[in-house]
């Protein structure tokens, strides 16, 4: 592949491409079209009744933006890992930008869990997450899908379907169906940073009412 740059970055996710390294220490990058696409669908996120017991008993409290680069090391911090070091100045470059965001879950000051990813449009495409504490990836994502519902965003690109994002309310759609979503996504415009902060209890509560 040809050097990348934040424009040629951006670019591939307008028209449904994503990088990706074999493992942090290979310099090649490569671009993914899954035949099958990953999504949060927004008015689906699923809080279980272990979460729910978590986030009401919690300390923890949650910001945005305000470590991006320590989000996105703690989540190429794993033996098994896409994120080489071209593509964690390339997501740094986009966030100075205003184009990639992070959402923090932190217990006083010690960072424990946290998600970050690309924002386009009404579009937001989930890059990767980490926890430190047990429920703390949990806790990020009720709170980004909460934010992302509130921001007037309309896609929520998961990439990938795991186990663990099933288990939240994600689902797999087919290439063509993602495409057909991005296109109506991407020319619109929302803005992540805009909902007020409050605290992961308010979260639960509004997700409560809308189940």
């Amino acid at each position: 592949m040809s050097e990348l740059t934040p424009e040629i970055l951006l670019h591939g996710y307008s028209i449904g491409i994503f990088p990706m390294a074999e493992h942090r220490d290979d310099p090649e990058i490569f671009w993914v079209d899954p035949r099958r696409r990953g999504i949060m669908p927004l008015n689906g996120f699923h809080i279980s009744r272990s979460l729910t017991r978590a986030i009401r008993r919690t300390s923890f409290h949650h910001t945005i933006d305000r470590d991006f680069d320590g989000v996105v090391a703690a989540c190429a911090d794993r033996e098994d890992t896409w994120i080489n070091e071209e593509i964690a100045a390339l997501y740094g470059a986009l966030h100075r930008a205003g184009l990639a965001h992070s959402l923090e879950v932190w217990d006083r000051e010690a960072l424990v869990g946290g998600v970050y990813g690309v924002t386009l449009g009404r579009a937001f495409f989930g890059e990767s997450m980490f926890s430190r504490r047990d429920n703390a990836s949990k806790m990020a994502l009720a709170a980004l899908v909460d934010r992302l519902r509130r921001a007037g965003f309309i896609l929520f690109d998961t990439q990938f379907l795991t186990d663990h994002l099933a288990s939240l309310g994600a689902k797999e759609i087919s290439r063509a169906d993602y495409h057909a979503q991005l296109d109506v996504a991407k020319r619109g415009s929302a803005a992540f940073s805009t909902p007020a902060l409050d605290s992961l209890q308010d979260v639960l509560q509004r997700m409560t009412q809308m189940s």
